[in-house]
């Protein structure tokens, strides 16, 4: 059975204006508003790579683009698997080193670093369909694909945090050493990646591996937040598109809970699974899977 948001209408309230607002027309930005030097990095890294993905076709080589695609899906799974069900929802267990390796391969999708994606989808999740939630769709195309990016006050100020970078949502990530050093260093690693990929290929390895790579990362992984419910959306994010099932059953490691909605990601946390690496795999039981379907029913019929 299909299953649907469990959640009301929209309910989009005028924001304050002491923050700025990102919408899919322009900028408003109030004068109050002081940049973040974490905006400021990551205005410069999305303009690099979309600079760099322009100049990629100009300079084709099967090389670069396999390891373009490559890098793709790690990067992609880092995000799908590592960031999202892993640390966002716990939906499984796997060995440490292994979630280190996801959670570092995510850490090259320019989504940020893991403390600022697991506290965004927090409150993404406590104030969804409202104007509070982080990547509500209402703000606009450009908003969900890169403004929340780049507000990191704005950001804090909607959902209730004294300042950009509190985090106050993951206290359990910022006890650990590993995450609180990649925050810290989270822009010299994609650097080491550009050189890497310079040393190796020049311009054209770092135009398709950095550039291509992470612009067609990027907007597919901001795609599941603003595009979803759509099964083309769900190819092109490993999975994530069926985010109305997700939003019904936030903890369960499946997204796409029919035969016909393919989830890769699930795919591969099975894949985990049968080789021992991943336990307590959170999954909906088909009782409770009735529940909402009879929920989801009766919130349509009030609603006609």
């Amino acid at each position: 059975m299909s299953l649907r948001v469990l959640s009301g209408k929209s309910i989009i309230n005028k924001l304050n204006p002491s923050f700025p607002v990102i919408n899919s027309l322009k900028w408003r930005t109030q004068t109050s508003w002081k940049w973040h030097s974490e905006d400021v990095a990551n205005i410069f890294w999305y303009t690099a790579i979309h600079v760099l993905a322009v100049c990629a076709p100009f300079m084709f080589n099967w090389g670069a683009l396999r390891v373009a695609v490559g890098l793709s899906f790690l990067t992609g799974f880092g995000v799908t698997l590592g960031y999202h069900r892993l640390l966002c929802h716990r939906s499984f267990k796997i060995p440490k080193w292994l979630e280190y390796f996801f959670v570092y391969c995510g850490a090259h999708a320019f989504q940020k670093d893991p403390l600022f994606y697991v506290n965004t989808n927090k409150n993404h999740h406590k104030y969804s369909d409202t104007d509070r939630d982080p990547v509500n769709p209402t703000h606009g195309f450009w908003y969900c694909n890169m403004g929340l990016f780049c507000n990191n006050h704005h950001i804090a100020a909607k959902c209730g945090e004294s300042k950009g970078g509190e985090y106050s949502k993951v206290p359990e990530l910022k006890a650990q050493w590993f995450y609180t050093f990649l925050h810290d260093t989270y822009y010299w690693h994609p650097t080491a990646l550009a050189a890497l990929l310079y040393l190796h290929g020049g311009l054209c390895y770092l135009s398709w591996g950095m550039g291509m790579r992470g612009v067609v990362v990027h907007h597919f992984a901001s795609l599941a937040s603003y595009v979803s419910h759509i099964w083309w959306v769900a190819m092109l994010t490993l999975g994530e598109g069926w985010h109305n099932n997700h939003h019904a059953f936030p903890r369960s490691a499946r997204h796409g809970l029919e035969w016909w909605q393919f989830d890769l990601t699930w795919e591969l946390i099975k894949f985990l699974m049968l080789v021992g690496l991943a336990r307590d795999v959170k999954l909906p039981t088909q009782a409770e899977k009735r529940r909402i379907s009879v929920l989801g029913q009766q919130k349509q019929k009030k609603e006609k």
